[in-house]
């Protein structure tokens, strides 16, 4: 994986009791609509920061904020230390951003891509090949470097596109949506990468539509829902926070599954989350003692159950009980 050299933005900007991030109160209005309303942010240097939110939620607005691809309506917000507001141009040269599609040229193959990039870059001819071999060694494309991009499948023009924006090494970088429409083995791949970056000194923050995406590899994650952050921590504490368990219940006939999502729902005065797979059932239950009643209604009721559990509550069941929704497999416009 790149390393922050000498010629990186990265490795000239030294003062780590700085936040990589630091957002008060910002706010961006489309017409009527508040799409971000407020929103605070700190963000430590070198480390990997989820935003989880529901389908407009605001979270890649909040992120082209960050990014002076749109200005403010309010609020302050500093990236590696440089004014959002008062010094645009500096922010710009200490990130990269890769968003939800790629934009590398299809009829190029991928060395030409980079090449082409290294060269707006500034790099010579010669430095320009070496960065953009090194970065399909780092990204393990070396192969397919003098294939034309459309002819990389997904997972491929997705490594492609981070490595595009690392031609120099930036302090922040932001990733909307990175592994969307990957399989899982790309998926994979693109994860072990984020891990790299990071240990070699950069700033991820990322969207994500994946709640295990998150799980997995983000030290912090901040909820936002209409545009508010709801909640932020660590995943051990939002699943904490949330309350001390959640009851799993699978009724015998599916028939049933609406009937038993009622009684629950009285019972225990929290929503209930339906699994798409199987008729599954999520509740939050503050105490086993509520989760029993729960389950003597739910037979009293008639309704028999071909398993039920107590247990932690998962991150996506943290993100139901938080914004009474589920995660959604589009992002928001604005």
């Amino acid at each position: 994986m790149p390393e922050a050299g000498s010629n990186t933005v990265a490795s000239k900007i030294r003062n780590d009791k700085i936040p990589a991030i630091r957002a008060r109160g910002l706010v961006k209005h489309y017409g009527n609509l508040q799409a971000v309303a407020g929103i605070d942010l700190d963000v430590s240097r070198g480390t990997i920061f989820a935003i989880l939110g529901p389908n407009g939620a605001g979270k890649t607005t909040l992120m082209r904020l960050l990014a002076t691809l749109t200005r403010p309506d309010a609020g302050a917000a500093a990236v590696m230390g440089y004014d959002l507001r008062a010094e645009p141009n500096k922010v710009r040269a200490s990130i990269a951003m890769t968003g939800q599609f790629a934009s590398l040229d299809e009829d190029l193959t991928g060395r030409e891509n980079l090449v082409f990039l290294a060269r707006l870059w500034g790099f010579g001819r010669q430095a320009a090949r070496q960065r953009a071999d090194e970065l399909f060694a780092a990204f393990e494309l070396t192969e397919a470097r003098h294939r034309q991009v459309k002819d990389y499948s997904g997972g491929m023009r997705r490594r492609l596109d981070i490595a595009a924006s690392l031609i120099v090494t930036p302090g922040v970088l932001f990733l909307d949506e990175p592994t969307t429409g990957l399989d899982p083995s790309a998926r994979q791949r693109v994860w072990r990468m984020i891990r790299q970056l990071a240990q070699s000194g950069v700033t991820v923050l990322l969207t994500t539509q994946y709640l295990e995406e998150a799980d997995q590899l983000a030290e912090r994650i901040a909820v936002i829902d209409h545009g508010r952050k709801i909640a932020e921590g660590t995943s051990r504490e939002l699943k904490a926070a949330t309350g001390s368990g959640f009851l799993h219940v699978t009724v015998a006939d599916p028939a049933t599954l609406d009937r038993a999502a009622g009684v629950l729902e009285a019972q225990l005065a929290a929503p209930v989350q339906r699994n798409p797979e199987g008729a599954r059932l999520s509740v939050m239950a503050r105490t086993p003692e509520a989760a029993n009643a729960a389950l003597t209604a739910l037979v009293s009721a008639g309704i028999a159950l071909e398993d039920f559990a107590m247990g932690s509550p998962s991150l996506e069941e943290v993100f139901f009980a938080l914004t009474g929704g589920v995660a959604t497999q589009s992002e928001d416009a604005s």
